[in-house]
């Protein structure tokens, strides 16, 4: 590993990574990728069981508007229709998310747009929102907020919505129709096979054969990357850009997730849906995953179930949502200009961004940095 010769090393066999070495190795070049688990797909990976592809690291549904994002995915995997419906539960009663109009029957026994508008708009907050709190009471109301908002959205960050920003929130889509599709994107799907058959695909179709190296359980460090740089090649890292750094700078903050997963033999049926948001405060956990939902495939015995706790990351849990306020994003800029001053390593994806990405734009990442490398728009000292 260490002592042959590539033309590009990628740390992190993620979607990111992958998408990017494929598209490397398509033009001739040699690409070693480390992975620091012991396995590929980062936070996509799936496994399977009793039939059933299991979501290791949180629920996964792919959407785009994007034709060519669609096709891209679709050269490698075969992907089941799949409309995300979650459902809400909180204090012993079930909503149907997002919130539409079988959200605002359920709540205000509304029955037309109309009278939804009216019921909402009677405890709307009109002032000028200055944190999470006021700013979401004003976009959807406060019986609204109360059920299905500040409980999860609390846990979900760990601190107060009143002590949150108001910035968090651009909007809150309000559907005053019976439509329970959450993401309403063009395309939706799972991969029959599950995601990690996707990274397998986009790592091994077409590609010339030796042309990517896979090694996991490999932890890439700056000097890992220092003492074996004319070996390396160029490098693209995918992990925290500030854990590269040991740190140096300071610690970037992330929330972080937590998973039980569990498995009941004699229960076929657990919850009846794919993703329960449970939004009461008092409740550890934010949602409940049923993964036997995700692909509706036959001769699934029993059912995988999983629950999500959120948490504080730390050295003990994995990095997920980037806490992208004034002072963590300026941390960020720091170790972005430290990495163009050292020039031996450029950062990608949601990790080396410092930025949250879905997969749509993760795909489009990768495609634009390999755009910018065939352009010499990116250097490496």
């Amino acid at each position: 590993m260490l002592n042959k010769k590539f033309d590009y090393t990628i740390a992190g066999a993620g979607l990111f990574g992958a998408v990017l070495a494929r598209k490397l190795a398509q033009q001739g070049n040699k690409v070693q990728i480390l992975e620091a688990r012991d396995h590929i797909a980062g936070q996509l990976y799936t496994h399977r069981e009793h039939n059933t592809d299991i979501h290791d690291y949180g629920a996964h549904i792919f959407r785009t508007n994007d034709d060519w994002v669609w096709e891209f995915v679709n050269e490698f995997v075969t992907f089941v229709p799949f409309v995300n419906s979650p459902m809400a539960f909180y204090k012993g009663k079930m909503y149907n998310m997002p919130f539409n109009m079988n959200t605002f029957n359920q709540i205000f026994g509304a029955t037309n747009p109309k009278d939804a508008k009216e019921a909402i708009d009677k405890t709307r907050f009109t002032g000028e929102p200055t944190n999470l709190e006021e700013k979401a009471k004003s976009l959807v109301g406060s019986e609204i907020y109360e059920i299905l908002m500040k409980g999860y959205t609390e846990k979900q960050w760990g601190r107060k919505a009143t002590d949150l920003p108001a910035s968090i929130i651009r909007r809150l889509p309000l559907r005053f129709t019976f439509d329970n599709n959450y993401f309403n994107a063009k395309y939706q799907g799972i991969p029959d096979e599950g995601y990690t058959a996707l990274i397998e695909g986009i790592l091994e179709k077409d590609v010339p054969e030796g042309s990517i190296v896979v090694h996991t359980g490999v932890n890439v460090t700056k000097k890992m990357v220092d003492d074996n740089i004319e070996n390396f090649g160029k490098v693209i890292f995918t992990g925290p850009i500030d854990k590269y750094y040991g740190e140096s700078l300071g610690k970037l903050a992330y929330r972080s997730l937590v998973f039980e997963h569990k498995y009941f033999p004699d229960i076929e049926n657990y919850q009846g849906n794919a993703v329960v948001n449970y939004t009461d405060g008092e409740v550890p956990y934010t949602r409940v995953l049923e993964h036997k939902h995700f692909n509706r495939r036959e001769n699934q015995t029993g059912t995988h179930v999983s629950w999500e706790y959120p948490a504080e990351h730390d050295d003990t849990n994995d990095p997920y949502y980037p806490i992208n306020d004034d002072f963590n994003n300026e941390l960020y800029e720091k170790y972005a200009e430290l990495a163009k001053e050292e020039g031996k390593v450029v950062f990608g994806g949601r990790l080396g961004n410092y930025k949250y990405f879905d997969m749509q734009d993760t795909i489009k990442s990768a495609h634009k940095m390999f755009e910018a490398i065939q352009n010499n728009e990116v250097t490496w000292k």
